[in-house]
């Protein structure tokens, strides 16, 4: 990977000592590559894995110390770094790193990892689309989704807001600076993220040194904020405030943000780059900050309007940090919008959400990909945000239940992993879960009070993209029951074939099946209406496997059913794209007697009607209506040459 290339640059050739001997020269050589390789991956995980978490400084400690009365802001921040730390230690270090990312799918991660490995489908079976622990997952990733929305705007409006400390009248700035940094980083996506992504880590190293070095200098000068590192404090703030025990958590759950990208992005850096990543350099870069921000407010009795700034010599110094925020909150925003983009598209590969146009950017990285119509609609949301709340302090309340909602959904999933797939007793699971779940739902009910100054932003986020995910699965699945499980076999269809009624033509036709059985709709409707049929037939299904990645042995398999018909599956898995026209070759290198070039592809074009008896609402009936018509059409999905294309209409009543 670039990463690993980079650092190899960076650190140099490694060179062999004087008088080794050859075997000795080429093994440390080795060696040394290794370990470039992995400094590397962790130098990129740095940078794509902790950009989110890393910015929670810009606004974690300064909205939590806010709930509290000014009288006891000086003792209270105490018990507020002690949370703080807490948290980064249960949550990150041991719930994720220790637990949640050993449930990796073929070493891939994210929520649709947990979803395939809990076999959550399972439960549907022929009665249902969706079961109620794929719909928990589904909102899940919705939350996901809503923080790809909300995490451009706070870490960029964080970082502008820096500059009212600077520049006292400069406060009518913030928000133009703020629409114009997003609206460049969401312009900039088409381009792909190949070439900002060779400075991620080395900016959030900058990034991170920075944070650790301004917050020890800071300790240093006040090291009683080290007693923080005992969790009795955190015991004593929330127990000597019940009052605000809401209010505090849920400004405290903002040191955790970007927690779910550890697991996410696991497949593209390894989790033991990942754990080098945080333990050598995020944990402590972000500990130190976090208690020298603490320090200084220790220090000035409580009256710190930006901590985050403030440790920060008046100067250069402090410009330059003000300028390395935005180069961190653009990168932690990059991150997300690529997650995104990701999690979408596995949405569409397991049939979860309507086909869209998916660009692949860079050739060699297949993750970095780029869909148009979900950049648009990021792009708008996080500049409406901006408009909308017009601070962060006002967004963190938005922030706060997508958090917590989505690390709620990764507890639920993991213990079905443990029992399911990894057949632990309840006596082993339950309890570690539990303790997971009594923090994530600890910090998720301190939230809900939140709902109506913002916490309602994520949650109309997630009801709209489960209302789509929801109808668009449980359509294909009544069109499939209904109008494509025919009782057409194989060896009636080769009787059809060699019927003398039918006419046999020159040339190759493709029809496209749903289903790796039985025989494809749109070719009994071609025979139906045209009495002919090309000398070499072939039914070709495109299947979604429960995996990221399937390997190239396992994409293909072709087999001849007779009469001139043969039958080719292939398979993908969640994380690629569908390429049909490519496929085509390897079909004809299996055996096939084909030529691409004058192979037609058929398809069904269903033109919903509602008004029947599917098992769906007369509103979703609609929206399915709608959003078949809106959805990228089959032919350009699988990227097929569009004069090799018949489309046969297919009226349905829904």
């Amino acid at each position: 990977m670039f990463y690993a290339s980079r650092a190899t640059k960076l650190l140099g050739a490694p060179r062999p000592a004087a008088k080794m001997p050859a075997h000795m020269q080429t093994a440390s050589h080795g060696t040394d590559l290794r370990q470039q390789a992995k400094a590397g991956l962790a130098l990129g995980a740095l940078g794509v894995v902790f950009g989110d978490i890393g910015t929670s400084p810009l606004y974690a400690l300064r909205e939590s110390i806010l709930h509290l009365p000014e009288a006891d802001r000086t003792t209270g921040v105490l018990g507020i770094l002690s949370l703080i730390f807490w948290s980064l230690m249960i949550v990150v270090s041991w719930k994720y790193l220790t637990f949640v990312t050993r449930a990796d799918n073929r070493g891939e991660g994210g929520i649709f990892a947990l979803f395939a490995k809990a076999r959550l489908d399972s439960g549907a079976g022929k009665k249902r689309a969706i079961g109620a622990g794929t719909l928990l997952i589904l909102f899940g990733a919705s939350m996901l989704c809503g923080e790809g929305v909300i995490t451009p705007a706070i870490s960029v409006l964080s970082a502008a807001e820096g500059l009212t400390l600077i520049a006292p009248g400069a406060g009518g700035w913030v928000i133009p600076i703020a629409v114009v940094v997003l609206a460049g980083v969401f312009w900039f996506q088409s381009r792909g993220s190949g070439a900002i992504g060779r400075v991620y880590g080395p900016v959030m190293l900058v990034w991170f040194v920075s944070l650790g070095l301004l917050g020890l200098w800071q300790i240093i000068q006040t090291p009683v904020v080290l007693q923080a590192l005992n969790p009795w404090h955190g015991w004593v703030l929330l127990r000597d405030h019940p009052l605000q025990i809401t209010a505090l958590l849920g400004g405290i759950v903002l040191a955790i943000t970007g927690v779910e990208a550890i697991y996410a992005d696991m497949g593209h850096f390894g989790r033991r780059a990942i754990m080098l990543a945080w333990y050598g350099m995020a944990l402590p870069g972000l500990a130190l900050n976090y208690f020298g921000q603490g320090a200084f407010v220790i220090a000035h009795g409580g009256t710190v309007e930006n901590p985050f700034l403030a440790i920060a010599p008046e100067g250069s110094l402090r410009v330059g940090l003000l300028v390395l925020s935005m180069l961190a909150a653009i990168i932690a925003s990059q991150a997300m919008i690529s997650g995104t983009f990701s999690l979408i598209r596995s949405s569409i590969q397991l049939g979860f959400f309507p086909r869209l146009t998916v660009r692949h950017t860079n050739a060699a990285q297949r993750g970095q990909i780029y869909l148009p119509l979900v950049n648009t609609a990021l792009a708008l949301g996080a500049i409406a945000i901006v408009l909308g709340f017009k601070t962060s302090s006002s967004l963190a309340s938005a922030y706060g239940i997508a958090v917590t909602s989505a690390m709620t959904v990764t507890t639920f999933a993991f213990y079905l992993v443990a029992r399911r797939t990894w057949k632990w007793p309840v006596w082993k699971a339950a309890p570690l879960c539990g303790l997971f779940a009594f923090v994530d739902l600890g910090y998720l009910y301190a939230n809900l009070h939140k709902v109506v100054d913002g916490g309602w932003l994520p949650l109309a986020i997630g009801v709209g993209l489960i209302a789509i995910m929801h109808t668009w699965k449980t359509g294909k699945f009544e069109i499939f029951r209904r109008v494509y499980a025919n009782e057409i076999t194989e060896r009636e269809l080769c009787d059809i074939a060699g019927s003398k009624h039918i006419l046999r033509v020159r040339g190759t036709g493709v029809f496209m099946a749903g289903n790796p059985t039985g025989t494809p709709l749109v070719l009994l409707h071609h025979v139906k209406a045209n009495k002919v049929l090309h000398q070499t037939v072939v039914l070709l299904s495109v299947m979604t496997e429960e995996v990221p990645f399937v390997t190239d042995t396992e994409r293909l398999e072709v087999r001849e059913l007779g009469e001139g018909v043969w039958r080719a599956v292939a398979r993908y898995g969640y994380m690629e794209s569908p390429d049909v026209e490519s496929l085509i070759g390897r079909i004809r290198d299996a055996g096939v007697p084909l030529k691409p070039a004058e192979a037609t592809y058929y398809f069904n074009r269903e033109m919903i009607v509602t008004g029947g008896e599917a098992r769906m609402w007369e509103w979703q009936k609609h929206f399915y209506a709608f959003l078949t018509r809106n959805a990228r059409q089959a032919r350009d999905y699988y990227q097929l040459p569009p004069m090799q294309i018949i489309e046969v209409g297919l009226p349905i009543q829904l």
